[in-house]
């Protein structure tokens, strides 16, 4: 593991230039987010993928979230219906994960089988550098192996997955709850995972 220490408001685009070129040749890099840390990998790439849910001894179906640097990026990712719009209008940068449909070029492994995939924009300057620097969506799995706690730390990082090939190691991320979680069906939001977002917010800013 190759361990790079970053600025968390202001990355430096050598470091941030160096992660995204382990992310072209199919490389895992943790990374820290609003909330905890997670592992990129590009998520058109099936062997990249393939080499993610083996680190983290993840079920392949299990559908891996992905964040982006904008929502302009998010755009080339999924589409956005009105109300999803407006939601990630409201929330992002900000630890709100909104399932909708992907588009074409995801690999089928991303998405576990199905048509849609949690993306949001995290409120964490090195996480966006990094979508930013790459050009597209990157995935966002936690740091961790599967059924582990998630890390809040390079260290944790370093400890719990050693074979990650590049680790951005911005200090210590907020913590806490991981993102919420929310789709859209016909009658409305609906909450998939409770987390650092309150529901209730969700639900006001549709009304």
């Amino acid at each position: 593991m190759r361990r790079i220490a970053v600025n968390a408001e202001r990355p430096e685009p050598e470091a941030i230039a160096e992660a995204v070129e382990v992310l072209r040749v199919g490389g895992v890099v943790a990374f820290p987010t609003d909330t905890l840390y997670g592992l990129a990998v590009d998520p058109r790439s099936p062997k990249a993928l393939e080499r993610l849910f083996t680190l983290k001894g993840r079920a392949l179906t299990a559908a891996v979230p992905l964040i982006a640097a904008d929502f302009d990026q998010a755009l080339t990712a999924a589409e956005f219906g009105p109300r999803p719009h407006r939601v990630a209008a409201a929330f992002w940068p900000g630890p709100l994960s909104i399932v909708v449909p992907a588009r074409r070029g995801i690999s089928p492994m991303a998405l576990a089988g199905g048509s849609t995939v949690a993306i949001r924009v995290p409120a964490h300057g090195v996480a966006r550098a990094l979508a930013g620097a790459f050009g597209f969506c990157v995935t966002a799995t936690s740091a961790n192996p599967s059924g582990q706690d998630p890390p809040d730390s390079a260290d944790g990082v370093a400890v719990a997955l050693p074979g990650v090939d590049l680790l951005l190691d911005a200090g210590r991320a907020p913590g806490g709850a991981p993102s919420t979680i929310i789709s859209f069906d016909n009658d409305g939001p609906i909450l998939l995972r409770a987390g650092a977002l309150a529901w209730d917010r969700v639900i006001k800013s549709l009304q």
